[in-house]
């Protein structure tokens, strides 16, 4: 049987974006066979390339979000620089934008402007808080969001409450552009019309917040903190090990009690007695089960913590930090690693999860320099050789350093 292409083979994808949310969106388009052509400041570019140097000198967000993509360098503020991209536009399938509130409307560049021009194309803003409303001009940096979405009023300990270790306000809106391109892309193909997509980082993450919400409006209190424990579940929490390592366990019902106190705990007597027998009770003298549990794993080795635990059928794992998660063995298993290209050479990098059976492997492309594609772009828009060497001597345009 021959193997099928990658879903997105053929469209093209203009992008002015910047930071996480846009570009992290673009590049799973990139991933599964889209051309994705990234427009960037003249002086600088993207200002995820600054963020910091961990990637052998790149930033490591930036190569995170940004493989496989074209980069063009331009000034949109001079005519000339915003013209090569509405005739990028007039070509592409799909635009993405993530500009501060009212740029792209200022520029022309907005979803409602462009689908107006472009009716079979795809357009989509995101941005922090919406088009409308009373934060619509608000600053919106994914930890900023993290605090008005509420996040951060369950994430932490009952006495600290703490931001995600990822940006997740920025994760979840690119992954609801990235899945409202290809909503409106199928949408497209039975109607001919693309149309405008929006999202916003606030409502975005206001999804994700559902169980703590739902939890919140109709059983009248907010689900407490409570760092790696579980609120309503005990045993449900990480506990340490004899070679300083620490395995969390979650037991969901009576009947995994009773194995884990006859097979780990070794007091099967405490199957029956009435402090623990039930979740209710374990719950209610969470202190007490967490003690017994805790010095049973205690006595153990980590690797011996998990695998009695297996045996006795009880839900485990190991806690990892980011280290161990770059070497973990299921990962290597199923051949997840891979190379991509970049400007100082070759980095590691996972395959996305998005996995294709029977089709072709995801396309891992190059991190892109600033500017890298900016003079093939502009011969592809049919400038002439002396317009172009006109936008690079006036600033207009810029090129990768050789």
């Amino acid at each position: 049987m021959d193997r099928l292409p990658l879903p997105l083979e053929g469209i093209t994808v203009v992008a002015v974006e910047q930071a996480v949310a846009a570009p992290f969106a673009t590049r799973q388009l990139a991933d599964l066979g889209a051309r994705v052509i990234k427009v960037e400041r003249t002086d600088g570019g993207d200002f995820a390339r600054g963020y910091d140097t961990a990637a052998r000198g790149l930033a490591s967000h930036f190569v995170w979000c940004n493989r496989g993509k074209e980069s063009i360098a331009l000034d949109l503020k001079d005519p000339r620089g915003l013209d090569v991209v509405r005739r990028l536009v007039a070509d592409a399938d799909v635009f993405v934008q993530n500009l501060a509130h009212g740029a792209a409307s200022r520029l022309g560049l907005d979803a409602a402007t462009l689908c107006a021009a472009h009716p079979r194309l795809v357009a989509v803003d995101v941005s922090g808080y919406g088009a409308s409303g009373p934060y619509a001009g608000k600053r919106a940096y994914d930890m900023l969001v993290q605090c008005e979405a509420g996040l951060v009023s369950v994430t932490g300990t009952p006495e600290q409450p703490v931001k995600a270790g990822i940006p997740a306000a920025d994760i979840a809106a690119g992954m609801y552009a990235f899945s409202g391109v290809l909503a409106a892309l199928v949408r497209r193909g039975t109607t001919g019309r693309g149309g405008p997509v929006e999202v916003s980082m606030l409502e975005a993450l206001a999804e994700w917040l559902g169980h703590p919400l739902h939890h919140t409006i109709h059983g009248g209190t907010p689900p407490e903190r409570t760092g790696l424990a579980h609120a309503v579940i005990a045993p449900y929490d990480a506990y340490p090990t004899a070679d300083g390592g620490r395995v969390l366990l979650s037991v969901q019902n009576d009947r995994e009690w009773r194995r884990l106190a006859e097979q780990v705990i070794e007091r099967p007597e405490l199957g029956a007695d009435p402090a623990f027998a039930t979740n209710a009770a374990r719950v209610a003298n969470r202190a007490r089960t967490d003690d017994l549990v805790g010095t049973a794993l205690a006595a153990l080795g980590c690797d011996e913590a998990l695998a009695r635990l297996e045996a006795a059928g009880i839900a485990c794992a190991r806690l990892r930090d980011l280290s161990e998660l770059a070497g973990h063995p299921q990962l290597a298993a199923r051949d997840r690693w891979r190379e991509v290209g970049s400007p100082v050479g070759p980095l590691r990098a996972l395959l996305p999860p998005i996995t294709l059976p029977g089709g072709d492997e995801a396309l891992m492309g190059d991190v892109p320099a600033l500017g890298q594609h900016t003079g093939a772009l502009l011969r592809a828009v049919g400038m002439t050789d002396a317009e172009i060497a006109a936008l690079r001597r006036d600033g207009v345009a810029a090129w990768a350093r050789a």
